[in-house]
């Protein structure tokens, strides 16, 4: 302890004992305004090597958190929390501020948790995606479950549909939708019909373009297309409208009222789903085959009427009922997992937002993924 002298001497903060040189005698104010000269000296005590082991504190004269968390580094954990322990005298104040900077020291002096291989941190996250996988198919599950029990007890009873709020759903999923789905199918008619008239005309089989737009927007692009842009378009407006209203308590105004909110939210949406979808799948289908008809008028010299007749020899009127059948099951699914988000919702704007954008990337998801079991189901009926 003898090399502590010539490092600072008579500095009015640390001093070796004069009759045990591996005690150290504590004393002046340690606060923030002597924070710079501290640091200086306990780094100069380090360089040295110097050793000790006890500490004498009752000439500690001020102390506040900069201080303590200096006397900490100085004295280490252990040997803090022994002297604190000692000295009974000390006040209250004191000894539960050494204490939590002690105690927050060796918590941060804790060693990190051991890394893994790549092999087991891949094993570990499939397994953590496993299981948010299968909880959210449950949590799907019991909400299918409990709509579809809400809409058999309103069927047999009628004094509790609720027809305004169905007519003004269908005139926010329907009627405002009209516009888009009717652009955007035309558009990719259009498209289709380009790239079937490029790659038949080198078989000279252009004028199976009219039965590939038929046979598309019939059985698939039709319903499909609608499909996503309501998950994106009506999926995200449920979120957020129930959302909203959870944040705001007002789900637990409906509750305290004795209504229950499954009847009054999510039911009524359900229902203009199931109405609104197959009749934009409709309004898709015929735009698309417009924009194709458009194509193969303007470049492939196939006039509307023999566009028309072609349509009507070739392509029966199953391929219709086969895309507007999957109409409903797309509508449904995509009604609840709208809604059943709407109710996850924390109560803060951020999560609104989070769980808005969860029920977009879940319908999509779940859209393509029904529509491609429906589309082997088809195939192996023979469809």
């Amino acid at each position: 302890m003898s090399s502590i002298m010539p490092a600072f001497p008579d500095n009015p903060f640390i001093n070796p004992s004069p009759n045990d040189p591996t005690c150290l005698i504590i004393q002046g104010d340690w606060t923030l305004s002597h924070y710079a000269e501290l640091r200086r000296l306990i780094a100069i005590l380090k360089k040295t090597g110097s050793s000790f082991h006890e500490a004498n504190l009752s000439q500690l004269d001020k102390l506040d958190t900069a201080g303590g968390q200096l006397l900490a580094e100085l004295l280490g954990h252990d040997l803090l929390l022994q002297i604190v322990d000692r000295h009974i005298s000390m006040a209250k104040e004191r000894r539960t501020l050494l204490t939590r900077i002690a105690n927050s020291l060796a918590d941060e002096g804790q060693p990190t948790e051991t890394r893994h291989g790549a092999l087991f941190e891949l094993l570990e996250h499939t397994g953590q995606a496993a299981v948010t996988v299968w909880k959210h198919l449950t949590n799907l599950l019991g909400f299918i479950g409990l709509t579809l029990g809400g809409l058999a007890i309103n069927l047999v009873k009628p004094r509790n549909w609720r027809i305004t709020s169905i007519v003004v759903q269908i005139e926010q999923i329907a009627l405002n939708a009209v516009p888009i789905v009717a652009l955007l199918t035309f558009m990719i008619g259009a498209v289709i019909a380009f790239l079937g008239a490029t790659v038949l005309s080198d078989f000279g089989a252009t004028i199976y373009t009219v039965d590939l737009i038929a046979f598309s927007f019939l059985r698939e692009f039709g319903v499909l297309l609608t499909a996503i842009l309501m998950a994106g378009r009506t999926a995200s407006a449920f979120t957020a409208q129930i959302g909203s209203m959870k944040a705001n308590e007002e789900i637990d105004a409906i509750r305290s009222l004795g209504l229950n909110p499954l009847d009054i939210l999510v039911i009524p949406r359900v229902l203009a789903m199931l109405i609104s979808l197959p009749l934009l799948t409709f309004v898709a289908m015929m735009s698309g085959m417009l924009g194709g008809a458009l194509v193969c008028a303007l470049k492939l010299d196939i006039s509307p009427t023999m566009f028309l007749s072609i349509l009507q020899q070739n392509v029966d009127v199953l391929h219709f009922y086969l895309g507007m059948a999957k109409a409903p099951l797309f509508a449904f699914l995509i009604a609840i997992i709208g809604c059943m988000e709407g109710f996850k919702v924390s109560g803060s704007t951020e999560s609104v937002g989070r769980h808005t954008t969860s029920s977009v990337v879940q319908s999509i998801f779940v859209v393509i993924l029904v529509d491609a079991l429906v589309a082997l189901f088809y195939m192996e009926m023979g469809w």
